[in-house]
C-alpha cells in the first residue's frame, strides 16, 4: 500500500482541491474567529450581540461546527469581530 502525504488535513479529507481550499479557508477564519471571540471575556449572549448573531449560532461557532458556516458567512463575522480578511492567491504547486 503505497503512502499519501498531504499538505493540510483538508486535502486528505475533501474529494477535490476546490473543496478543500474551501474547507481550509472556512477552518482559518473558524479559528481566528473563535479567538477573538474568547478573548472579549464576554458571555455568549452578549458576544453574539457582538457579532449580530444569536447565541446558538455563536455556539456553533465556538464549537467548531464548520459545516454550518459558509466562507461568505465567516468573512461577515470576521469583519464584525473587527478582523481583516486577505486573500492570497499564487500558482499551485
Amino acid at each position: 500500500m503505497d503512502r499519501q502525504v498531504f499538505v493540510n488535513v483538508w486535502d486528505a479529507l475533501e474529494d477535490t482541491q476546490t473543496e478543500a481550499a474551501n474547507m481550509s479557508m472556512r477552518s482559518a477564519l473558524l479559528i481566528a474567529i473563535e479567538q477573538k471571540v474568547r478573548s472579549w471575556n464576554l458571555t455568549q449572549v452578549e458576544a453574539a450581540g457582538r457579532l449580530g448573531i444569536t447565541q446558538p449560532r455563536l455556539n456553533d461557532l465556538l464549537r467548531g461546527r464548520i459545516s454550518n458556516f459558509s466562507l461568505d458567512a465567516l468573512i461577515g463575522l470576521a469583519a464584525q469581530a473587527g478582523l481583516s480578511v486577505r486573500l492570497n492567491i499564487s500558482d499551485a504547486a
